[in-house]
């Protein structure tokens, strides 16, 4: 990012609309606090999720949780910041039996190095086929003359 930093609430063009009246990211005090993000697509379809002809789903966790995280770092891009920047990080499961996919992938983006986290089931999110929800903190870089 180039110039004056992009301060406030903001929702990002070509990512799901909110289901509320709240933005995809806040940014404050030198942070983009990104509101919790799921594999919703801007055509509200569902990253990992299928159904056949007979209406029968199937829900991949694996799918889902790499959409997540590439939403919440398109949304990091609109305002600066990118993985590398999230120190902290909070994972909503709908069951802890998706723990290891989720767990597999996310291992994928972030190692021993990475933000701070913490991982719960929750009763349900607001989709059915939705497995799980992610909200991240992260720091913005200091640009070039900038000062914090």
């Amino acid at each position: 990012m180039t110039g004056a930093r992009k301060t406030g609430a903001r929702t990002v063009a070509g990512k799901a609309a909110t289901r509320g009246r709240f933005p995809h990211v806040r940014v404050a005090g030198g942070f983009a606090f990104v509101s919790g993000t799921s594999s919703r697509r801007p055509d509200n379809t569902i990253a990992g999720a299928e159904a056949d002809a007979m209406g029968t789903t199937a829900l991949d966790i694996r799918v889902q949780t790499r959409a997540v995280i590439e939403n919440i770092r398109d949304i990091l891009h609109e305002v600066g910041a990118g993985l590398a920047d999230v120190v902290s990080l909070t994972a909503y499961l709908t069951t802890m039996n998706d723990f290891g996919g989720y767990n597999e992938v996310y291992g994928e983006y972030f190692d021993e190095s990475g933000p701070a986290r913490t991982t719960v089931a929750v009763h349900q999110l607001p989709h059915p086929h939705l497995l799980i929800e992610i909200q991240a903190v992260a720091v913005l870089p200091v640009s070039e003359g900038a000062t914090r």
